[in-house]
């Protein structure tokens, strides 16, 4: 299945629970296509878990939901390794980070100590338990959620956590039309839900879907473009730590991926601003002065994409034409093949 397909059966299928919001299934779907985890905020009442629940049952991903609380244990995600009396051995007992989709629901109720235990999952597709190192499945994606930081009872995500979500996408509360129509969505139907809609598609799609992710072509101009809004974010006065090379790498793959699923095989600048809030905001440490003045992540990232120029409109983003062989096929060595 193509990106473009596949994120169309994405929207039609979820569409039937979930009004509003489609960005943030865009969002997912540029994610999932990109190796890539994703961080939900927004105040109680959003529907941000029934979102993540939605968007693992239209994927027909396995998928477990890990309520974050304070008392919970990194070994309570990753799984440890439990004596058997029976046996007189222990016996690896793996936690629900083993899965395709885990949707760790509340994670700033967590404590950092346990936040960390997502790391090495989130980064190198593994988990260590007591010295063994285990692979997670080739598909493997975290949605999480949070209540915005200010809520009580909340811990700030660390640096290096939120460094590892690729897009974080706020929840907002919906308009009034949308709410209108949600009661009318909802008023015969009160328990519509996840067990409602079907699976769209199956691993092999997503993994087909990938690859031609991969082949999106971006010109050098974009790629300019990308690395000048990172670069940016550490020379802006009210950023005490910008960007990493990571969030460069990250952008680049999901802006390729949104122009996949929007039926182009190349980027266009459009691609880059879309996505700029959500691949850089969560990643900027504000200085103190900024925090006071209340001045927000967002804020600096619109400022960042007024100052840095565009690429040019003439220039051509497409791929270059392949050179074709004397019997008026491809090349067969890929080695010839121009720039």
């Amino acid at each position: 299945m193509d990106p473009e397909a596949m994120y169309a059966a994405l929207q039609d299928e979820i569409g039937t629970v979930l009004l509003g919001n489609e960005d943030i299934i865009e969002s997912l779907t540029v994610a999932l296509l990109t190796e890539g985890h994703v961080l939900l905020e927004g105040v109680p009442g959003t529907a941000k878990t029934t979102i993540a629940n939605l968007f693992a049952t239209a994927t027909n991903l396995n998928s477990t939901r890990i309520q974050m609380t304070p008392d919970l244990l990194p070994s309570d995600i990753t799984g440890t390794h439990v004596y058997q009396e029976q046996t007189g051995e222990f016996n690896l007992q793996r936690g629900p980070i083993f899965t395709n989709l885990a949707v760790a629901d509340e994670i700033n109720r967590a404590t950092p100590k346990t936040q960390s235990a997502l790391l090495e999952a989130m980064q190198e597709g593994n988990v260590t338990i007591e010295g063994e190192t285990l692979s997670l499945p080739e598909i493997f994606m975290v949605i999480a959620t949070q209540n915005p930081i200010e809520m009580e009872g909340t811990h700030a995500l660390p640096e290096a956590q939120r460094d590892r979500f690729s897009l974080k996408l706020t929840v907002d509360l919906p308009d009034d039309e949308t709410e209108r129509n949600l009661m009318d969505h909802f008023d015969g139907q009160p328990n519509l839900g996840p067990s409602d809609i079907s699976a769209v598609l199956t691993p092999d799609d997503i993994l087909d879907a990938r690859d031609t992710v991969t082949n999106v072509h971006l010109d050098g101009s974009v790629k300019d473009y990308i690395q000048e809004l990172v670069s940016a974010t550490r020379a802006h006065p009210t950023i005490a730590h910008g960007c990493s090379p990571r969030a460069t790498l990250m952008f680049m793959q999901t802006v390729k991926a949104r122009a996949a699923i929007h039926g182009r095989s190349f980027v266009t600048p459009d691609d880059v601003k879309a996505l700029a809030t959500p691949v850089l905001t969560h990643r900027l440490v504000l200085d103190t002065e900024a925090e006071l003045s209340d001045y927000t992540p967002s804020e600096i990232v619109d400022d960042i994409l007024d100052t840095v120029p565009v690429p040019s409109t003439d220039t051509d983003l497409t791929p270059p034409a392949q050179p074709v062989s004397s019997d008026g096929g491809s090349p067969s060595n890929p080695d010839d093949e121009t720039e």
